[in-house]
């Protein structure tokens, strides 16, 4: 790559630092017309020895003032963040200043970087893969400290190495195939062994194996979806808040209150959720609680756990719970019975009925804040219970959930193959298949428009 490129790598606002990061062959040229380590116009040329900090000063090149005292920091590729040269330059954290360092750079000869060019630059110079540049952007967006594990241990090329023993495998075998097809006269009709059968099994079973991590803990991303619903006024705001530890819903004695769904992001012991508060389901003639009770139903469908509230004096019947959470919706939906208003006194609680009794049951009073901390530990029970968080290493993402699904749809084509003793040529073709759907998952042969799909998601700098 040519030309030189530059960003601002910190977000914009006042703060104590902001880094600018230049990438390029000319990035120690530009930055030694700007810097100087005394109080005085750089004359260039400055001899910036590479992994050392410089303390100095960026100056204005056309009136010779300091624009900014900054720490600059030059490294020589490849032994840098791009493989390239790179610049990095600390100042103070403010728009006007680093806005005015980063133009004066781009007159210099660079050019704004586009979103995610500098990691893409790292994966086509082969500092990092596909998978390690993906991790990149999990770091930034972890919403969890197990979700910033995964994505760390990612970035240290875990993955990397499980796809890559998997491809080499599979070439392995590929290798056997072809020796086949290219000198048939020279050996003999190919016969699978047992342990090639059983090469073709293990690769199957460590793919399906990565697709189940991606099904029970992909929410480690994106959260749980937790959504709050039941009747006008039985406390769903008054709930969120206390799980919240904030008044983020509005909280009235008219049913009512809450129309449009309220959504924000929780975190309990290190696992991430976003809660939705939604509005009252219940008969009603206006077209706007309508509206609202059409767009609860929706996050109820979309939700994958409901916290259903009853309070006391009040019966629970299988009819009103199935048109809450109807039947085709009930599939694999995780449900917790929260009765609210316990403080009340009322003794008589609504009980589930015997075709509900498997659902978990909480008493909470969310005006006093009694049975919030059950109620926490119960959502996370029911939740992830069943998951062993620490023996999993990583989370394949959704695009390596589908290059493993088509792997296992051509290795089982192969194993098929096995059965009916096809020709060398056509399990050569399915072996090929399953070795370049791995491939897009390290970036070895994934597809230009793959790769411009996923770096455009990066901010710009970074």
């Amino acid at each position: 790559m040519k030309d030189t490129i530059a960003a601002i790598a910190t977000p914009y606002g006042s703060g104590g630092i902001g880094v600018i990061r230049i990438s390029g062959p000319n990035a120690f040229d530009i930055a030694s017309t700007l810097f100087s380590k005394r109080k005085i116009r750089p004359e260039g040329g400055a001899n910036l020895e590479s992994h050392k900090v410089y303390h100095g000063y960026i100056f204005d090149p056309g009136n010779k003032d300091i624009i900014d005292e900054v720490l600059l920091i030059p490294m020589k590729g490849p032994s840098s963040y791009t493989a390239e040269d790179v610049v990095e330059i600390q100042a103070h954290s403010g728009t006007i200043v680093l806005r005015i360092i980063l133009d004066e750079i781009l007159s210099h000869g660079a050019r704004l970087s586009e979103p995610g060019e500098f990691t893409k630059r790292a994966f086509l110079n082969q500092r990092i893969d596909l998978t390690q540049a993906e991790a990149v952007a999990d770091i930034i967006t972890a919403k969890s400290a197990s979700a910033l594990k995964f994505a760390a241990s990612q970035n240290l090329g875990v993955l990397k190495n499980q796809i890559r023993e998997l491809r080499e495998k599979l070439i392995h075998f590929l290798s056997l195939l072809e020796v086949n097809i290219d000198f048939p006269d020279d050996v003999e009709p190919f016969e699978p062994s047992q342990k090639e059968r059983g090469l073709i099994d293990d690769v199957l079973e460590k793919c399906r194996e990565l697709i189940k991590q991606h099904e029970d803990v992909c929410f480690l991303k994106n959260g749980i979806r937790i959504t709050i619903c039941g009747a006008p006024n039985v406390g769903k705001s008054s709930l969120m808040n206390r799980l919240l530890e904030q008044d983020r819903a509005i909280v009235t004695a008219i049913p009512g209150t809450t129309r449009d769904p309220i959504e924000e992001g929780l975190n309990i012991d290190g696992i991430p959720f976003v809660i939705i508060d939604t509005a009252g389901i219940h008969q009603s003639d206006n077209l706007v609680e309508i509206i609202g009770i059409e767009k609860a139903k929706d996050h109820i469908a979309a939700a994958d756990l409901v916290l259903f509230m009853k309070e006391p004096g009040t019966h629970f019947t299988d009819k009103e719970f199935e048109k809450v959470v109807p039947l085709e919706n009930q599939t694999g939906k995780k449900v917790i019975f929260v009765i609210n208003k316990i403080d009340l006194g009322n003794r008589h609680l609504p009980e589930l009925s015997e075709k509900y009794q498997y659902i978990p049951k909480v008493e909470i009073s969310a005006l006093l804040n009694k049975g919030i901390k059950e109620l926490r530990e119960k959502i996370v029970a029911t939740c992830v219970a069943d998951l062993d968080m620490e023996k999993l290493s990583v989370i394949p993402n959704l695009r390596h959930k589908k290059a493993l699904e088509q792997t296992v749809e051509s290795l089982i084509s192969v194993k098929t193959g096995f059965a009916q003793t096809l020709e060398e040529d056509i399990l050569a073709i399915d072996i090929k298949n399953s070795i370049d759907s791995l491939g897009t998952i390290t970036g070895e042969t994934a597809s230009l428009d793959i790769l411009d799909r996923i770096f455009d998601n990066f901010c710009i700098g970074k």
